[in-house]
């Protein structure tokens, strides 16, 4: 948008900038002033005064300024008395008295002092004038001009399908006519839907730059305010600039923040009203001084679900595009965007690090790449090795290490206890995902972690699959009841808890996985609409599935003792192991366990 709003900050700096030049020229005056005046004494004066030599003396603030008849200056530190008075005006010498500020500057700074109740209430007015730099009723959007935007589609990697939806509006922004003489109407606005990181703003600004035309960028929250109806002002400050620089894109980021649905508990009426001027200027978008349909508004949120109906409906955004979490293709061609500032060792294969990064949004992506080069730089190197995207790698997933936190033998025993008793139990149920890594070193918030990752990309997951996590959750409070006894165990497995409970919660409640509730979507239901009945019958559900999970884990980790010792104790002696290492010693335990029996 046009930056309108630094008209008052420039008049502000130039007012600033005079201010301080005048002080200084009234600095300098007095200086000067002071300079032409001649220091002299008492009784040197009254000499002169008597030899008719002075012409006038000023009397200011116990000080003679006195001028001589050859037009020379003295200036004399002396108290005015009638003696004094009466010997001036015997030599026939003017009197005259200045009780004013003394000097320019004085004078300059009293002025100030007299103004500054008024240059207070001016700034505050200002202030109020002025919200984060913008006026009241002026959009707080960005604006791009289309020389600055540099971002096109090959530089968005891993959204192919969205890009190829978008290419229709680049089209048309470049040719409406074509459009218009088919009769076809494209659509007025887009909402891009998806996981946080994905690249929705990337997008926006990639069809701006394709089409080569301004882009207007502006957030949810930018809109609502606790005044009533600014936020309605701004939102037809933005359309109004929009139409006046069309064709253009106008891109609202976090739309949820605005959009929300009306009438519940969290709304207001100005975050309604702000809404309402919303959709009445989608709808007219159209047709104001015949431009405006050059206008595409896109829009971005992963929260679809909390949006009005009335802005999805069609009109308003008649096309919803999701722009999904990428695949290994996807991962792998972010991942070669990314990389490519980089100077990469030959051992770097991106096919590799893709695989092993499912879930990964792209902005993850882009933060591990990022890590990889921070790791090759804390060694002096600029070449990014493949171990760096591994470091990086255990950097993002686990967090950073916590070497110098002090633990006694016995809590590492136990840490590393815990960590063997998922490690194991993970690898004997078959549905579990493979094991990446398993350390006792802290990381982040916690003591100790194992991390698996999926062979490849899931699009749903089965009943056994989430049973065997919520095995493998339990495993840790498990193992440590195994080994130590249940009055030993620690408090570790809260997180452990909280991540089954939950898992068997969505199975009850969502997913239609238990026989006793049945095929219902209880999580849908709003607030007090189940019976207590019905809550209670959850709850103990969601416990028996927790409870199975529990005994699951015990049983295996009671059959394969030996194995959760050895992976235990090779814990405490190497601190990190790999999945494969984890895999090896849990067959060499069990096949030596088989042998002594």
């Amino acid at each position: 948008m046009p930056t309108l709003p630094k008209r008052p900050l420039i008049a502000l700096a130039v007012l600033a900038a005079l201010l301080a030049a005048w002080l200084g020229f009234a600095a300098w005056y007095d200086h000067h002033q002071r300079t032409e005046e001649q220091p002299a004494t008492y009784s040197a004066l009254i000499d002169q005064a008597g030899r008719g030599e002075l012409s006038s003396i000023t009397f200011s603030h116990g000080t003679g300024h006195a001028v001589g008849t050859d037009g020379s200056r003295y200036r004399v530190v002396l108290p005015v008395t009638d003696d004094l008075l009466k010997e001036m005006r015997a030599h026939k010498v003017a009197i005259a008295f200045d009780e004013g500020p003394g000097g320019l500057m004085a004078q300059t700074v009293g002025v100030l002092d007299r103004a500054a109740p008024f240059i207070v209430v001016a700034l505050l007015i200002g202030g109020l004038l002025m919200s984060g730099g913008q006026f009241f009723g002026m959009s707080r959007a960005t604006r791009v001009r289309p020389e600055d935007t540099k971002t096109v589609f090959a530089d968005v990697a891993g959204v192919d399908e969205a890009k190829e939806e978008l290419r229709e509006t680049v089209q048309f922004l470049k040719d409406p006519r074509r459009f218009a003489m088919a009769g076809a109407r494209v659509p007025k606005g887009i909402l891009l839907v998806g996981p946080p990181g994905t690249g929705k703003t990337m997008l926006a600004k990639a069809a701006a730059g394709e089409a080569d035309v301004p882009f207007f960028a502006a957030s949810g929250s930018d809109f609502v305010e606790m005044f009533v109806g600014l936020g309605a002002a701004r939102v037809r400050s933005l359309f109004k600039t929009a139409r006046a620089n069309a064709p253009c894109i106008l891109f609202i980021d976090e739309i949820d923040a605005l959009a929300g649905k009306r009438g519940e508990s969290t709304s207001h009426s100005e975050r309604e009203q702000t809404l309402n001027q919303l959709l009445v200027e989608m709808d007219g978008i159209v047709d104001i001084g015949g431009r405006g349909g050059e206008v595409v508004v896109i829009a971005a949120t992963n929260r679809s679900e909390m949006l009005d109906a009335a802005v999805l409906r069609p009109g308003r955004f008649d096309r919803h595009i999701h722009v999904s979490l990428p695949d290994v293709a996807g991962r792998e061609a972010i991942l070669g965007v990314h990389a490519g500032r980089l100077t990469l060792a030959p051992d770097v294969c991106a096919r590799t690090v893709a695989r092993g990064t499912p879930g990964f949004s792209g902005a993850e992506l882009a933060n591990l790449t990022n890590e990889a080069a921070l790791s090759a730089a804390r060694q002096g190197r600029v070449v990014v090795t493949m171990a760096d995207y591994d470091a990086a790698k255990d950097r993002v997933l686990m967090g950073t290490e916590r070497r110098s936190l002090a633990l006694t033998a016995h809590e590492r025993r136990l840490i590393a206890v815990h960590e063997a008793g998922h490690a194991l139990v993970s690898l004997r149920c078959p549905q579990a995902d493979p094991i990446h890594k398993a350390t006792i070193i802290p990381r982040g918030g916690a003591l100790g972690m194992v991390v698996r990752l999926p062979e490849g990309d899931r699009v749903s997951v089965s009943r056994a699959k989430l049973m065997a996590d919520i095995a493998v959750a339990m495993a840790g409070r498990a193992a440590e009841e195994i080994a130590f006894g249940a009055d030993q165990v620690t408090t570790g497995a809260e997180a452990d808890f909280r991540a089954a409970t939950d898992l068997a919660r969505r199975m009850v409640t969502a997913w239609g996985m238990s026989e006793e509730i049945g095929f219902v979507a209880h999580a849908a239901a709003e607030p007090g609409a189940r019976s207590e009945r019905t809550a209670w019958r959850i709850d103990e559900e969601v416990r028996r599935i927790t409870d199975a999970g529990m005994e699951h884990a015990r049983r295996l980790l009671r059959t394969d003792r030996t194995a959760l010792d050895g992976i235990a104790q090779a814990l405490l002696e190497r601190e990190t192991l790999s999945g494969d290492e984890i895999a090896a010693l849990a067959d060499v335990q069990t096949e030596r366990a088989t042998e002594a029996a």
